[in-house]
């Protein structure tokens, strides 16, 4: 059958094409099997070494801007890296959803493999991976050989498995270069929005906010022209901002109140704030144990009740807050009663040496293993609010009793922590005299500047 003009003309272009690619000295490449080929095996990794498989399309751990607005520490999408003949290296970003028992199916290791790393000395980090960390897989004939999680850009645990078939790990830590930096911020509406407009993430505001706490209710207290101010540790990794670490010093003053603290590392290696004195910030109790949206009802013994109309005491305060809200021991304690009762509801009480009870009520559940005779510690979470019992709607109520008599929990007097030790108070005052004077130049030069503008 002869062949049609439409036909003829095609061939013709493609045969002119081929002719001048190979007048041109152009070879066709062979195809490859993997997107990347190291020439060279990957050198062996000293202690706190961190390894930077680069290639075509890089590897380096920075930071990256997922999709769903989540950091992660290296590529959003794996990327794979021959070694030699039988061995890959293979990289992802932990995904909304996972878990390693997900991540080894996708990648067809075995059940028992990760089973095997779960056993070793730090197998319980793979049960609490999140979105953003990043896994490194070493496999060799399709068996996995070594695996490195990195939750962050300073850590990183490795496993490695041993002739046995059994995995060794270690974590390591990347000491970040530290720059000191101090901020400052005059509260408009809310704390959280003025510390995002002067560039705090809300993770080191609530570090803030958890230094004053005992002494600032950050619901109720705060009012338009409070301010603070804070000298705050910046990271760096390789010349490239990861964050913030610790506040050194700060002070808060709220309401015409001022109130500082400096952070100081004990001799036995704990680390808390304490104002310049030396005595802790931390009061031995809360004055709010659960983070509410307001108080529904106050500490009131000539309140109505809400349900029968009568003049009934409320000795405690009650707490609205969304179902399901953690609710935190107020104090260092043993539970006395953990237990159910039809008015109460879900209820514990918390015994505090011999003179102080603190009670809780109307809790939807209690926290696991809270049960009569467990000690908890302040902070501890011992329940969840909801609305068991004679309860109008989700809130904790919250009693606080000394010496067997029901006081208003958030104007009683709250014993203090322990203070810094008389025998190292010597050396508590020179490891935080600059952080403190730093603070106070920082204080007056921004009093300085702001009476020059009104000037």
């Amino acid at each position: 059958m002869p062949m049609p003009p439409l036909h003829k003309r095609l061939a013709a272009i493609i045969g002119l094409s081929l002719m001048l690619l190979f007048a041109s000295g152009f070879i066709p490449e062979e195809p490859t099997d993997h997107p990347l080929t190291l020439t060279t095996p990957l050198p062996e990794l000293e202690s706190g070494q961190a390894r930077n498989v680069s290639g075509a399309q890089g590897g380096a751990l920075l930071p990256n801007a997922a999709a769903n607005g989540v950091e992660t520490w290296g590529p959003a999408s794996p990327e794979e890296y021959v070694v030699n003949e039988d061995a890959v290296v293979t990289s992802e970003t932990v995904r909304a959803g996972d878990s390693m028992a997900l991540i080894f199916a996708r990648r067809n290791f075995s059940a028992r493999a990760l089973y095997a790393l779960t056993q070793t000395a730090h197998g319980e980090t793979l049960t609490g991976i999140f979105p953003g960390a990043r896994l490194t897989f070493e496999s060799k004939n399709d068996q996995l050989t070594a695996l490195t999680y990195e939750p962050g850009p300073l850590e990183r645990v490795v496993f490695s498995r041993e002739q046995d078939g059994s995995f060794s790990s270690e974590e390591i830590f990347t000491e970040p270069e530290k720059v000191l930096t101090y901020k400052h911020g005059i509260i408009s509406s809310s704390l959280f929005s003025t510390s995002q407009a002067i560039g705090l993430p809300d993770n080191l505001t609530m570090r803030l906010a958890q230094i004053f706490q005992w002494d600032i209710d950050f619901v109720l207290d705060i009012r338009p022209g409070d301010e603070f101010f804070a000298l705050v540790e910046e990271q760096y990794l390789d010349g490239e901002f990861i964050g913030f670490g610790d506040i050194l010093s700060a002070r808060f003053v709220n309401q015409g109140r001022t109130f500082t603290a400096v952070r100081y590392t004990t001799e036995n290696g704990v680390s808390d704030y304490f104002n310049a004195q030396g005595r802790s910030m931390r009061k031995a109790f809360l004055r709010a144990p659960v983070e509410f949206s307001r108080i529904s009802s106050s500490f009131n013994l000539r309140r109505k009740h809400p349900l029968y109309k009568t003049v009934r005491p409320h000795r405690g305060i009650d707490y609205a807050a969304p179902p399901g809200t953690p609710i935190l021991a107020a104090g260092d304690g043993r539970v006395e009663i953990a237990s159910r009762t039809k008015p109460n509801g879900n209820y514990v009480v918390i015994k505090h040496g011999e003179q102080f009870v603190t009670k809780y009520l109307h809790l939807s559940k209690f926290a696991r293993g809270i049960k009569s005779g467990k000690r908890v510690n302040q902070g501890q979470i011992i329940g969840y609010v909801g609305s068991t019992g004679y309860a109008t709607g989700p809130h904790l109520h919250y009693e606080f009793l000394v010496n067997g008599v029901h006081q208003n929990p958030r104007t009683v007097s709250l014993p203090q922590a322990k203070p810094v030790n008389e025998q190292e108070i010597s050396r508590f005052r020179e490891r935080t005299f600059e952080n403190l004077v730093s603070l106070d130049h920082f204080n007056q030069q921004v009093a300085l500047a702001s009476t020059s503008q009104r000037s």
